[in-house]
């Protein structure tokens, strides 16, 4: 079994790649030029292999020892991460949330800034991914999630389950051909999102069109496609066609008026979002405010949901019927 070269000469030849010259290295690490050489030596003689060269009074990586740096660089780099993200998490001032990128983007970020501001010496890191974090990993609080493999978790909880609606620009209306039924949407260019393999995707437009007993076998496969639900509702914001767009994250254009909804009928995603949290989360008392916080407002989005949406039958499948909503 081959054992790795000395983790010191690894550190000092990242930083002489780095700091392209054995000075600047020394003085970066804190150590003598000297020291610097005899940490080069040993690890080429580990290696069995020149790693540098002189170009007159320069020193340059040969080719193996740029190819070779490029690995110890990234091998470093990633330790410098995690251990920030070990220190981050040791912090009584710190929160570490996890969230779907497009909820984070087009739900959370504002209300969670609104909710921080309570709490002025509090730091709140708020990581927008896909990739579902480690339960054992140090750098995360809570996850907010989707999908059936979210429901067993252990410390999980489910949020709400969101609707999906037609929205478009104002404009768009305004410039283009009239709408007075559900099947002239078909007249625009469509928007689609698709999640897949990561997660089950929210309803297409021929599940739209099917649910409103519009005839959609002219429809053809969606040009404009994303993965992110964020970049689609932009894409409608900015006037390119029409999206299936989820309540939660169309609120706020709507509020503003850069998004209409001109058929409030909606159908339900396959899966709620849930939160989920490593198990020593309530330790810290800013955790349990974020959890309270947090649920309470998930349950007022829940309740936003059900005070538009009346529930109705329609070709042997659930919709929902937008309502507007009374004072």
């Amino acid at each position: 079994m081959s054992t790795l070269p000395p983790l010191r000469a690894l550190q000092v030849f990242e930083a002489v790649g780095r700091c392209g010259g054995v000075a600047e290295a020394a003085r970066r690490l804190g150590i003598s030029a000297g020291a610097v050489s005899q940490q080069m030596k040993l690890l080429e003689d580990t290696l069995g292999l020149s790693l540098t060269q002189k170009e007159g009074k320069r020193l340059r990586l040969t080719t193996v020892g740029r190819r070779y740096h490029e690995s110890c660089a990234a091998a470093f780099e990633s330790l410098r991460v995690a251990h920030a993200e070990i220190e981050r998490s040791k912090s009584v001032h710190n929160l570490n949330v996890s969230v779907l990128p497009s909820l984070l983007s087009k739900w959370l970020a504002s209300r969670v800034m609104a909710w921080q501001a309570q709490y002025p010496d509090l730091n709140v890191f708020l990581d927008g991914t896909r990739t579902e974090p480690s339960s054992e990993g140090y750098d995360i609080d809570f996850r907010i999630s989707y999908g059936d493999r979210v429901a067993d978790v252990e410390n999980a909880i489910e949020l709400f389950r969101d609707i999906v609606v037609p929205v478009c620009s104002p404009q768009l209306i305004l410039e283009n051909t009239p709408l007075t039924v559900p099947a002239d949407i078909l007249a625009y260019p469509l928007i689609s999102v698709d999640w897949l393999p990561k997660f089950v995707s929210p309803p297409s437009w021929h599940d739209w069109f099917e649910a409103n007993e519009v005839d959609c076998t002219t429809l053809h496969n969606a040009r404009h496609v994303f993965s992110l639900s964020s970049v689609a509702i932009q894409a409608a914001i900015d006037g390119h066609g029409f999206v299936l767009a989820q309540s939660s994250m169309i609120c706020d254009d709507v509020a503003a008026g850069r998004l209409v909804i001109p058929f409030k009928v909606g159908l339900p995603l396959s899966w709620p979002y849930f939160l989920t949290w490593k198990k020593n989360a309530f330790d810290k008392p800013q955790c349990r405010n974020f959890h309270r916080w947090f649920l309470a407002l998930a349950k007022e989005q829940q309740q936003v949901n059900d005070r538009l949406c009346k529930r109705v039958r329609s070709t042997g499948r659930d919709k929902f019927d937008l309502m507007p909503e009374r004072d």
